[in-house]
Formats: C-alpha cells, structure tokens, sequence
C-alpha cells in the first residue's frame, strides 16, 4: 500500500469534523488486528511498538522499555500490517529519543514503505519524577520528540503526536502537528491492563487544558483523546460529550487487546459449555 497524501486525509477529516463525525484511530499490533479494524470503519491505523508487546500478553508499558530497538520493530511490523490495509491510512510510531538513527533518512524510510504520518512512541511523556529529570538532563528528553514531529512535517507526513500537558501540545502544534492526542495515560482494564487511572471527570479537565493550549497555536489543529480510564466507547462517548471541540478518539489496547480478551474468551467458554452427554443423548433420541 502507497501512502496516502496528508493533504488528502486531512480534507476527509476536515469534512469529518464539518459533518459532526467523530475521527477515531487505533493502534495495531498484528496483521489480524489491522484488518478487523479497518472492517469496522477505522480512520487511521498506528503501528508501534508497544502493540507487539500487547498483543503478545504483555502490558503496553512494556513498550516504554529496553526489550528491543522501538524503531526496528516497527519497521518490522510493517511487513505484516502495510500489505493486509487496502484503504486506511497508516503512521508508525518513532522512538524520536533514539540517539543512533539520522532521523531524517529514518522519516524518508518509513514514507517510502508506506506509512502515511508517524506518531512519537516510545515517548518519555509517560515518565514522570526522577526517572523525566533524568532524561530531560541527559539530553533524551520531550524536545527531542518535538524536533522529529517537526522534520516529519517538512516531509509532509501526517503528524498526530501525543501530549501530555498544555506546554507539550502547544510545542507540538508550534512544530507543525496536525493532530495533538491528548494523552491520559496507560489504558485500564483486562488482565494486563492498568488498575489505576484519573477519574473520567478529570480527565475532561485536563483535555480541555491541552485543546485549548494547542488552539492558542493554531485554531485549526486537530484534537483526539486517548488512554487512562478512556477504553470503552462509552467512555469515549462520556468524554466528547463534555470536552468542547474535541474531534475524536485514539485506542490502542480498547482497540485491539480488550475486545480480543472478551471475544476469545467467551468463545472458548462457548465450546466448553457443550456437553457430551446431551449430544449423545440427542443421537439416540434421533435413532429410537
């Protein structure tokens, strides 16, 4: 699959948004999850690398840390996500702190594969205290992130960074973001999900803090929500419903990891609960 012009996936968002239609994406972490996605209508499709790790059973947090090379995996997954999506815009999430890449040449790369825009994950935003001074003071920080969203915008790829705080996303929209992802943090729920999260009512707090930090920037910027208690539709429909000029909604893990726990579950409780002495019993009935 070519990539889409960002030109032409913002005009469809723009009469998206006119339309009063909610502009959703999602993260996926195989080809299955890519496909099933786009067959419910999806908008944008993210690869990163946390969803090979979700998909493997493991927490989204583990993408966050040294288990392999965020940007490899990525490049890797586009083989089994970029072939399998006919129709979908589809970005790559870009470690922008990887300090042995030329960020440049990467961005060409991942454009010339296929992807349409790129998102900043691994992001250093989803550590806080110590551990952020630390990476702040060492020269891996925030910025970093800022500076790749705005070389990717020079390449006039689709830029849909995540934020975490109002500085962040008018930084973000200042290098070029066409859309800032309000970020709540790592999404609850399932077997491998957080278990504590900001309550849905502070979380419209803080996105109305983040919208209205990036519309000082620019007025046209899109904005999306994502993560923390936010992994049900009915969240999502909580949310827009109270945070004014929000466009629509991000999921990752509500996306492909919690209703792939639900469904597999439940079928297979399905096929345990078939009993081998009723089907016999039905046999000698039909016989008799």
């Amino acid at each position: 699959m070519a990539a889409i012009p960002r030109k032409t996936i913002l005009e469809k968002f723009g009469k998206m948004i006119a339309d009063g239609v909610p502009i959703v994406g999602g993260g996926a972490g195989t080809g299955l999850s890519a496909k099933a996605e786009e067959a419910g209508g999806i908008d944008l499709i993210i690869i990163y690398n946390s969803g090979r790790y979700r998909m493997a059973g493991r927490g989204s947090a583990a993408g966050l840390l040294a288990y392999g090379n965020a940007n490899e995996i990525v490049k890797e997954m586009a083989y089994e996500v970029l072939p399998v999506v006919k129709k979908t815009p589809v970005l790559a999430g870009v470690n922008g702190t990887d300090p042995f890449v030329i960020m440049p040449l990467l961005l060409a790369e991942l454009k010339t594969m296929g992807f349409s825009g790129v998102q900043n994950f691994p992001t250093v935003g989803l550590f806080d205290g110590t551990m952020r001074q630390s990476f702040e003071e060492t020269g891996t920080g925030f910025g970093l992130e800022v500076d790749m969203i705005a070389e990717a915008h020079k390449l006039d790829l689709l830029t849909t960074p995540y934020v975490f705080n109002p500085d962040e996303a008018r930084a973000m929209t200042k290098a070029g973001a066409d859309i800032v992802v309000a970020h709540m943090g790592v999404t609850t729920g399932g077997s491998i999900g957080a278990t504590s999260a900001k309550t849905l009512d502070a979380c419209v707090k803080e996105i109305d803090a983040i919208a209205d930090a990036a519309r000082s920037v620019r007025k046209d910027v899109i904005l999306l929500c994502h993560g923390g208690p936010i992994s049900m539709p009915d969240d999502a429909r909580y949310i827009l419903e109270r945070c004014e000029g929000l466009h629509g909604f991000y999921g990752a893990s509500s996306m492909e990891r919690l209703p792939a726990e639900a469904a597999i579950a439940r079928q297979t409780a399905d096929f345990k609960a078939v009993s081998l002495h009723d089907q016999k019993t039905e046999a000698k009935k039909k016989k008799g």
